[in-house]
């Protein structure tokens, strides 16, 4: 740690590079074609986000891949429209995090990172599949940390005798 002319320490300097991202995964699956439907259909969509984030045989890297399935279907009939299922890395180089805090930067910052390009990657393909764009919300990516730290919590919790 260094001081400055005050003598109070400095947090260390965060580095985060973003070395590559790609599309690890994807299907799209026009089922709405497939039964040759007809006409206008309005769409009830339902989008899951999972978040998966490993070390890599390099000293700080790391790669956080999202994964996406969105199901689509007749709010009228409840028939699927269409599924997505994306999976979308990026590779980071990360330094200065502490420790402690690196599984929460890896599932929100870097998430947060890529997202514009996952939804643009949404966007396209379902235009190109023939639909109008799907233009994701933003994801609140530390709500959804929040979420799956509460969900193992209780997990963990031991089960109630009867």
């Amino acid at each position: 740690m260094s001081e400055n002319d005050n003598g109070a320490t400095q947090a260390p300097q965060i580095r985060m590079n973003v070395l590559a991202q790609f599309i690890r995964d994807m299907s799209f699956e026009n089922i709405l074609a497939q039964k040759r439907a007809q006409g206008e259909v309005q769409p009830d969509v339902q989008v899951q986000v999972n978040l998966d984030a490993q070390p890599r045989d390099v000293e700080h890297q790391f790669e956080v891949t999202t994964k996406l399935n969105i199901t689509s279907k007749a709010k009228e009939s409840g028939d699927e429209m269409f599924i997505l299922e994306l999976e979308y890395t990026g590779v980071f180089h990360i330094e200065g995090v502490p420790e402690d805090q690196m599984h929460p930067f890896l599932l929100i910052e870097c998430p947060r990172l890529l997202f514009p390009f996952l939804r643009r990657i949404v966007s396209d393909v379902t235009r190109d599949g023939g639909f109008p764009p799907l233009n994701l919300e933003n994801i609140d990516f530390m709500q959804l940390y929040r979420q799956e730290i509460a969900r193992r919590q209780a997990a963990e919790q031991p089960q109630g005798t009867a």
